[in-house]
């Protein structure tokens, strides 16, 4: 009997398992270990950018030892695959864009497991002043609205605070906007 579409067959012996040496004659991975498995976990994971925390606890829910889990983030930390620092920037860049306050960004940061550490500077570097963002939302907010109905500004302020801005920032925005009232002063 010959072999057809290039398989080859294997002689079988006592001293290996049938199904080993089968796979491997066909050209078979052997099987994955635990460590193995981690690392691949790990890079399909990072395939965008996370946190440490975030790994480790993607690794922990997929059922990774702990062991492994230390192994492989000492791995992804040493070959960069993980910087907190540059995830902590791209987090704050990402979220202003979008017209968040600090507030909302550090809410992020945490809900990401950046480390608290981290936050000043990423928020310093990457981080706008809020004066124009404010007026640029509040007027997209309050357009075709009256500006002195006292409803219509409320609804606006609390808008803004739970896009994350500071009372004090948005009550100078208002008083930028017209907003003439002694609540606002």
């Amino acid at each position: 009997m010959t072999p057809q579409n290039g398989e080859r067959y294997a002689v079988r012996s006592v001293r290996n398992d049938p199904a080993e040496e089968t796979e491997r004659s066909m050209g078979k991975k052997p099987a994955e270990t635990p460590l193995d498995r981690a690392k691949r976990l790990a890079t399909e994971y990072l395939q965008r950018p996370h946190s440490e925390k975030e790994l480790r606890d993607r690794l922990r829910d997929k059922g990774v030892a702990d062991a492994d889990i230390e192994t492989v983030t000492a791995l992804c930390l040493d070959y960069g695959f993980l910087n907190d620092a540059d995830y902590a920037g791209m987090i704050v860049r990402h979220y202003a864009a979008m017209g968040y306050g600090a507030g909302r960004i550090r809410q992020e940061l945490l809900r990401r497991g950046v480390p608290k550490d981290l936050w000043d500077e990423a928020m310093n570097e990457f981080l706008p002043t809020p004066d124009e963002t404010l007026d640029r939302l509040l007027s997209a907010r309050l357009r075709g609205k009256d500006a002195s109905d006292r409803k219509e500004r409320d609804k606006a302020a609390n808008y803004l605070f739970r896009r994350g801005y500071a009372w004090s920032d948005i009550r100078a925005a208002l008083n930028r906007y017209g907003a003439e009232d002694d609540l606002y002063e």
